[in-house]
């Protein structure tokens, strides 16, 4: 059964193909339909289907939790 992956604001995604700068790590900046990312080497901002995006998926890095203590 396929598995469709949980992607958050603020997740870091490690794709199968490199940007061009080199880069294989995106900060994900907003989820829907589309995926807007920016690129962690360079900083590019793009904006890709969510199709796309899950097909060249290989790891997903959860974003931090706000764990402050009061």
């Amino acid at each position: 059964m396929l598995q469709i992956p949980k992607i958050c604001v603020g997740d870091i995604l490690e794709m199968k193909k490199a940007h061009p700068c080199g880069g294989k790590r995106f900060r994900v900046m907003r989820t829907g339909s589309d995926i807007r990312l920016v690129c962690e080497g360079c900083g590019r901002d793009m904006v890709l289907p969510r199709e796309k995006v899950e097909k060249s998926l290989r790891k997903v890095f959860p974003a931090p939790e706000n764990t402050e203590t009061e």
